[in-house]
């Protein structure tokens, strides 16, 4: 097992910047994903790795060894597609023994190897069956199993999961996690699911519209503390407020541009631009408030509010609550018991309320 390496990455099509110096270190033996809009360049930099693509500046390190310019066929770099790209003339077993037969390996080696891939994606008795006659979750299998039977230092998964229904989907999103765990090789993951990315990673990179990485590490530290509004929003749900910094005696308090008030921040890291009267947002995840029809003082800041419109979910019912200065924000309440004490109903006048650890600083 070998790190990845970016470092310095440019790449334009027909005169078009794509990415603009990418410089990433993807650690050996990890899950390691990649989460941005579409459009934003991260199946660029999965071409780039596995050798589809050059790029026009910059290196790309396996480990020490540069393979910028190495043959796709000497990268010990394998690749699953969206479209798993199987080919259906063949059963299960030669699908996956493909790439041994053209090595020219012995029959007997191949006939093992196979057999124990297709034991550790629970596909044994599957082996001679037509691709056709496959589920899309087994399909998905049999392109892993083929990916990493020739036990690449690297597997880069290109939106797998995109082409099945939401519970196979979440099948499968455990089922990677624990293939990854049994083999130790190291996945790049690359997607534009928030939900796949924070359940499989170890590690995540974000990745804005410009194509730029605006934040690298685990998926806890991206959704509880952002460095930007735009990694507030696009990981999980954020509800957002402009305002000004004030600090003084220890404490760093935001207020709010259109008077509701002021509130206190916990500020873990001092930023350069976390000054003084600075403009900035202050952002608190929907799940984070404590929604209920009277005040509670045990909680260091609060918000008055009419519920709007109710939404439940199952596990959560989501309130959208008017403030009086016309912005609506959204609280989630855990449905932890089958007849709460209190039921908050449309149009309840309802407070809001949540502890200065909760709130994060972003700039503006």
């Amino acid at each position: 097992m070998r790190s990845i390496r970016l470092k310095n990455i440019e790449k334009s099509f027909h005169g078009e910047l794509i990415l603009e110096n990418i410089n990433l270190t993807i650690p050996e033996g990890k899950f390691f994903a990649l989460l941005g809009p579409s459009g934003c360049g991260k199946t660029t930099i999965l071409r780039l790795i596995a050798g589809f693509e050059s790029p026009d500046h910059g290196s790309i390190m396996l480990g020490d060894t540069d393979i910028t310019h190495v043959p796709i066929n000497k990268r010990r770099i394998n690749t699953v597609f969206q479209n798993y790209a199987l080919f259906p003339h063949m059963d299960v077993f030669n699908n996956v023994a493909y790439s041994l037969k053209l090595k020219k390996i012995h029959p007997d080696i191949i006939q093992q190897k196979v057999i124990k891939i297709l034991k550790s994606v629970r596909l044994e008795h599957q082996m001679y069956k037509s691709i056709n006659q496959l589920s899309g979750g087994q399909q998905q299998r049999v392109a892993l199993a083929r990916a990493i039977i020739n036990e690449p230092e690297v597997l880069l998964l290109d939106e797998p999961l995109a082409a099945l229904d939401v519970k196979l989907r979440e099948q499968m999103l455990i089922e990677l996690m624990d293939l990854q765990e049994t083999l130790r090789t190291t996945f790049v993951y690359i997607t534009h699911d928030q939900t796949e990315a924070l359940t499989l990673a170890d590690q995540m990179a974000i990745m804005n519209y410009d194509g730029r990485i605006e934040q690298i590490g685990s998926p806890r530290e991206i959704y509880e503390f952002p460095i930007s509004s735009f990694v507030a929003q696009f990981v999980g749900k954020m509800n957002l407020f402009k305002g000004t910094i004030k600090i003084g005696t220890g404490k760093v308090t935001f207020i709010e541009e259109t008077n509701l008030g002021e509130f206190e921040v916990a500020s873990f890291a001092r930023s350069p631009w976390m000054i003084e009267g600075a403009h900035v947002l202050m952002g608190v995840r929907p799940e984070k408030i404590w929604i209920g029809k009277k005040l509670e003082t045990n909680f260091t800041n609060h918000l008055a509010g009419k519920v709007e419109s109710i939404v439940y979910h199952g596990p959560a019912t989501q309130y959208n609550v008017r403030l009086k200065n016309g912005v609506r924000i959204e609280v989630f309440e855990q449905n932890e018991e089958h007849f709460p004490k209190e039921k908050i109903d449309y149009d309840d006048e309802v407070y809001l309320h949540w502890q200065k650890e909760n709130a994060v600083l972003l700039e503006r």
